[in-house]
């Protein structure tokens, strides 16, 4: 007698592919803004609903960069396409002030706090580096816990309207110095009109250092 022994095929697990759908929806977002990404930045996922913990991937979204919201269509473990929604909360370090600064006030390292903060929130004007502010001039308050915006600050001003500057004249190797009148305020670099106190006329020169103009030939 002859016995026919059948085994069983064997069946190999295959490695699943799935993906915590938080994750999932964060790479989404993250080429939603592309170059635009923050290097520091952090996401924060919120689901609108129970929805399935993982994924495949997420086929379509669709996301409003102002307030966070985004809706998605996400194939799930079985193949399925399901609609998936919610809140992905883009935020990112940057320095606020820790207290109110008035207009003249030159901001100083204690002057400021690192905070993480909501991207929709910052603006496009906002300073995201803290060496990019400190030492500068307050041009309009800056208010406590707010970023601060490019148009609020300015480089400290070295020459003040009505004050007695000295004038330089350059010409190659030829300097000259002078007496003079500023006519209005000025910082590093900038143009300013001032008085010659010796012939009286008005020159435009160019502020160089607390209480020094150039003028060059």
């Amino acid at each position: 007698m002859i016995y026919v022994i059948a085994f069983a095929p064997l069946i190999i697990a295959q490695p699943t592919t799935a993906t915590s759908v938080d994750d999932l929806v964060a790479e989404r977002v993250e080429q939603e803004y592309g170059i635009e990404m923050p290097a520091d930045a952090h996401i924060a996922v919120h689901m609108s609903d129970q929805f399935p913990d993982d994924g495949e991937f997420i086929r379509e979204f669709w996301m409003d960069r102002n307030s966070g919201q985004f809706i998605a269509n996400l194939v799930t473990n079985h193949g399925l396409t399901e609609r998936i929604s919610g809140l992905a909360v883009l935020s990112s370090m940057v320095p606020v002030p820790n207290r109110r600064l008035f207009p003249d006030d030159i901001v100083q390292p204690s002057d400021l706090t690192i905070v993480q903060m909501p991207m929709h929130r910052l603006g496009g004007q906002a300073v995201r580096e803290k060496e990019d502010i400190v030492g500068m001039q307050v041009r309009r308050v800056l208010a406590a816990g707010r970023p601060v915006q490019k148009h609020s600050i300015v480089p400290p001003k070295v020459i003040l309207r009505g004050e007695k500057v000295r004038i330089v004249f350059e010409s190659g190797a030829l300097r000259l110095t002078a007496s003079g009148r500023a006519m209005d305020d000025a910082h590093v670099g900038q143009e300013v009109s001032v008085v010659n106190l010796s012939s009286k006329k008005a020159i435009t020169a160019v502020a160089s250092a607390q209480g020094v103009v150039v003028v060059e030939q």
